[in-house]
């Protein structure tokens, strides 16, 4: 029987999770991934393992409403796990939790009390928070002899000085929590973390990390540490995305409600899901498909994503007072060579340079040999960050107690 750690990544209608044997030094690669999607609507498995063999790609078979069939969805995981990875025991789960306000800079051990506290979250991240605390919720029900650890998106960027956190509100509301807090936090300590693999002493200097996906930010690195984001209070602020505006006048917000009798619940839906690549475009949320089409409103929603991209890379550059590298990662960030081109000619006067056939083979270094700014592709792993986190709590000298689970 092999040890192992499980990450759970839990949304409003998903659950992603990975397996990772629970060696030293934690492999990178895990011995299984996979995704119930569909949640609410049409429930579906997806899973592989370490070496990309489908394991299973089934429709699943949960009733009620959607918050019954969430519920379900974690029961079920267990269950599948049990039929499909025999000779494996969970020590740990490792969970993502977007929120860890001002109070949680670091992975924590979950317990009654503090899962109290990030209950208290919910008001900051209410599309986010919620589900993960019931996988939290759930999967310690399932497995409550296990630790399970907290992983926060929020706190990587809590090395950024307070004038890069504040906005120019009254105090009475900055003392309330609003302020900037910055997301994608895993995708970019994963990304800092790797980099003096590819830049050597360089990693250590000025550099923006471009997660570009569905959810898209930029992070700006020195010494390997956050000095500014581009999402601030909700992962709505920075860069135009999928479904969602990116940042907005507040007047915009105010002319809807006042003059078109918006509340706040269609102004939830008009930010969230209406807007961004899907709004402009009026065809996709999907970047491949945008790429794809001869339309112009397809021409126009990329043009405007490159364009804010643009717009805020020039904004971070000044907040490091340079740029020694650029990276690019997360799904279009990775994949969508037109993008990673068109900015990086929009970006020629921070040094940036393309090679055209590294660029169109996603090589991991698209910049030519030698450029005085080196430009890089690099994948990112949220999903080991959380098990590698994970593991290093559950190593530490105050473990929680309890039989490991065996499936």
């Amino acid at each position: 029987m092999n040890d192992a750690i499980l990450t759970l990544n839990a949304g409003s209608s998903s659950i992603k999770f990975s397996l990772y044997a629970l060696r030293d030094p934690l492999p990178e690669q895990a011995e299984m991934t996979g995704q119930i999607d569909g949640i609410g609507t049409r429930p579906h498995i997806k899973a592989r393992d370490g070496s990309g063999q489908v394991l299973d790609d089934v429709d699943v078979p949960l009733r009620g409403d959607a918050d019954a069939q969430h519920h379900a969805a974690f029961e079920f995981l267990m269950e599948w796990l049990r039929g499909h990875e025999a000779g494996w025991r969970i020590v740990g789960v490792g969970h993502r939790v977007v929120h860890g306000a001002d109070r949680y800079s670091r992975p924590l051990l979950l317990d009654d009390e503090n899962i109290a506290v990030l209950q208290s979250f919910i008001s900051l991240a209410p599309l986010h928070q919620p589900h993960n605390l019931e996988g939290v919720a759930a999967l310690r029900a399932c497995l409550p002899d296990v630790p399970h650890v907290g992983c926060f998106d929020t706190a990587f960027h809590a090395t950024q000085a307070p004038v890069a956190t504040r906005y120019a509100l009254p105090r009475r509301i900055t003392d309330l929590g609003v302020r900037r807090y910055g997301f994608h936090g895993l995708s970019y300590e994963y990304i800092a973390a790797t980099l003096p693999r590819h830049l050597g002493a360089r990693a250590g200097g000025r550099v923006i990390v471009a997660h570009l996906g569905n959810g898209a930010s930029l992070c700006a690195l020195r010494e390997g540490r956050s000095v500014a984001t581009t999402m601030g209070f909700t992962a709505l602020e920075g860069l135009m995305m999928g479904t969602r505006t990116g940042s907005i006048d507040p007047g915009v917000l105010l002319y809807l409600m006042e003059y078109q009798g918006m509340d706040a619940a269609a102004l939830t839906r008009l930010l969230y899901k209406e807007s961004g690549l899907l709004g402009v475009s009026g065809i996709s949320q999907d970047m491949r498909t945008l790429l794809a089409s001869a339309a112009p409103t397809a021409r126009e929603a990329v043009e405007l994503f490159c364009y804010r991209i643009v717009r805020e890379i020039g904004s971070l550059a000044a907040a490091l007072g340079g740029l020694d590298a650029l990276v690019f990662t997360a799904g279009i960030g990775e994949h969508a060579a037109p993008v990673r081109q068109q900015v990086c000619a929009d970006l020629a006067w921070l040094g940036i340079e393309l090679d055209p056939t590294a660029n169109a083979t996603d090589a991991r270094c698209i910049s030519p040999t030698g450029a005085a700014t080196p430009v890089l592709v690099l994948p990112t792993n949220e999903e080991w960050m959380i098990a590698r986190h994970t593991a290093t709590m559950i190593a530490g000298p105050t473990p929680v107690a309890g039989e490991r689970h065996a499936f």
